[in-house]
This record gives structure tokens, sequence and C-alpha cells, in this order.
């Protein structure tokens, strides 16, 4: 099944070196070997292997290697830096791509900047224009049951069930200790139990803190984490035009939509953050646009789930209905007030209609044509 940036990073490779990041298991190696096959001379070499490890610290590839493709090396000390050498110093012929299932900004190696050497494709789980733009037969109901990860929604429930209980296992005992030293797993755990259950709340440090017993700081370094392992991401509330906003409390979605306890409504909320949000990187990725993802909340508590702003203006706002058909009248009420476009999703929904200021459209619909 073929991920549709496939032709996007062999075009960049002929340019720089290209670097995937994503969650564990989103398909990254999978899509290095890939692209390795455009390549008639590829070296794969994953930095958890003690064979390739000793390659790579000896730089021992051979010089008709034309690809070289580095997996996990962010585990390796002083990477970026190393990194740097060997693509300083490669053969004209040869090619490099790095994969990491980390926010490669947001390690603390030392070393000197990759700046201006590399394009960065972020790998996402299947979303909606993916399965459109390969051809693959998807429903919005099973994407936010099952999740867009690879293996689960490829599978069954049931093999999705066992895959998700390895997931969070290996996510907290490998991934989480890999990225830094914490004496407590337990609460780790206990934190990210605690957040399946909250999805698309605000984050309050102090709640989360009196529950699990830490200090605030503690949390807060915790939800960095998980944010950095691309096991969550964090929506900030928008406030240059919304005098009354709230400019503290981000609020927060997964990666993995399965991840959510049972509630059916947070799952789809999550599953369109999960779109608009790739939709938002993509945008500036490919096509160097000025766009970001926001919410809006005022001290009244009026809130829209989602706001698109593009060149520091509101251009979008967007609030999702499992099954509610009429109008939301706090997103008429944002929407006239302040001349911006009022999109309300339904996830089940039979006809779509508009208002005065608002439409309200076919989720299905409207993330197929969000590209």
């Amino acid at each position: 099944m073929q991920r549709f940036q496939l032709q996007k990073i062999k075009t960049d490779l002929l340019k720089k070196m290209v670097i995937i990041v994503g969650p564990r298991q989103v398909g990254k190696t999978w899509l290095s070997i890939e692209v390795m096959k455009s390549f008639s001379n590829s070296m794969y070499l994953n930095f958890d292997n003690s064979h390739h490890r000793k390659i790579i610290e000896d730089q021992s590839w051979l010089d008709d290697v034309e690809l070289l493709v580095f997996d996990e090396i962010h585990k390796m000390k002083d990477w970026k830096q190393y990194i740097k050498g060997v693509y300083d110093t490669r053969l004209s012929h040869q090619k490099i791509l790095v994969t990491g299932s980390a926010r490669l900004d947001t390690f603390n190696q030392s070393g000197d900047s990759l700046a201006g050497r590399f394009y960065r494709h972020r790998l996402f789980p299947f979303t909606v224009p993916e399965l459109e733009e390969i051809n693959y037969p998807y429903s919005l109901e099973k994407l936010s049951n099952l999740g867009g990860f690879p293996e689960p929604f490829l599978g069954g429930e049931e093999d999705a069930s066992r895959w998700r209980l390895q997931y969070v296992n290996g996510l907290i005992r490998e991934d989480v200790l890999d990225f830094e030293k914490i004496h407590d797993l337990k609460k780790m755990k206990y934190l990210l139990e605690m957040l399946r259950e909250r999805v698309g709340s605000t984050l309050s440090y102090s709640s989360l803190a009196r529950d699990l017993e830490l200090h605030p700081a503690t949390v807060k370094k915790y939800i960095m984490i998980l944010e950095s392992l691309f096991v969550i991401f964090l929506i900030s509330p928008y406030s240059k035009s919304i005098s009354r906003s709230i400019l503290k409390e981000s609020k927060f979605y997964f990666y993995d939509v399965g991840l959510i306890k049972e509630d059916k409504g947070a799952k789809y909320e999550n599953l369109v953050a999960l779109h608009l949000l790739q939709y938002v990187q993509f945008s500036r990725d490919y096509k160097g646009k000025d766009i970001s993802l926001n919410f809006i909340r005022t001290k009244e508590k009026k809130e829209i789930d989602f706001a698109l702003v593009e060149n520091g203006s509101l251009t979008q706002f967007i609030e999702c209905k499992y099954k509610d058909n009429g109008v939301s009248k706090t997103l008429s009420y944002f929407s006239e007030k302040y001349g911006v476009k009022g999109i309300q999703l339904v996830m089940n929904l039979k006809n779509e209609f508009s208002s005065k200021f608002c439409e309200v459209r076919k989720a299905s619909l409207y993330l197929k044509n969000l590209v």
C-alpha cells in the first residue's frame, strides 16, 4: 500500500537530505524501504542494530552506495553533528534519508545546525485525503474506531486491540526512556491514561499534578515528552483579534485516534483535529504558507473547536458535531461578529445546507477535499 508522499520524498532527495519524522509505527521504515527501491544501490542502517551501529560509527559503507538511510539516528550522541559531517563530505552521487520517531528540533544533543541542508517530511497516520488519493476503501467510522496507523487500520478490531496494548507498553518502556530518563514510569503511564479520557479539553498542569501527586513542572515536562514523541499534539488559543480570549491553556489531541476511550464524539473531534493539523503542516512544508491551527475560547466560555489562521488573519471557524444538524449559535455568533466563514462539520448528516453566516457540511466530504 503506497503512501502518497513517496514521490515527493524521491524528488526532494535529488536536492537535499530528507528527514522523515512521525509517530512510532506510523510507517516510516516501510516508506524508507520503498524509497530505496528507486536506487540501484542503497543501504539501510538502524542505530538500534549493533552491526548497523558499527557501520554508522566507522562510516564503513562503500563508495558506490547511492542512498544512505539512517533510522533512529537521533539516539546517537551528537547525532546532528554526525549527520552534518556525513552530508557535507558525501560523494556527489550519494543521497541521505534520515528517519526518527521523535521531533528532531526538541533534542538537546550538541552539534552544528542542519539548517539549509534538509527537507522535512512529516508522516501521519492514514487520513481521508491520502486514502482517496491512493484509492483505498475506508469510512470515517473505521478511521474513528481503529485509528489511521497502518497495522490496526489494515487489520481488524481484535488485531487493533492487541497492537494498541503493545504500542502503549513499547512507547512508555522504550521511546520515553530513550528520550529522557524518567524514574517513575508508572506516573507517566497514569498521565497517558488520564489524557485518553480527557481528549479535546484544555491542559491544566496544576489539575493533572494534583491528580498524579506530582509537581506541575514535572507534569509539563511529561507532556512535552509525549508531544515530542508524536503521541499528542497541542492546539493553542487564538487571541489577536478576539480581545477577551483566554491566552494560557492549550487543547490536546492524539495522533492515534484509537487511543481515545469509548467516546464517539471525542474520537470524531480528534479525527477532525488530526486532519486539520496535517493540512496546516503540509501547507507549510510543501507550499510555504504561513498558516496555523488554533481554537477560540472567551472568558465567557464561548468556544469554537478550531480556527484556521493564515498570514495572521482568521480565515475559517470550524465546529464539530457528531449528530446535531442545527447550526451552532456560538459558531453563528463568531462568524457574524468577525466576518469569518463558519463551517459546521457533522459526522452523520443527510443533506448539506447553508445559513446566513455558516455552512453545515458532511465531515466526509469536507475532509476529502482538505488538501
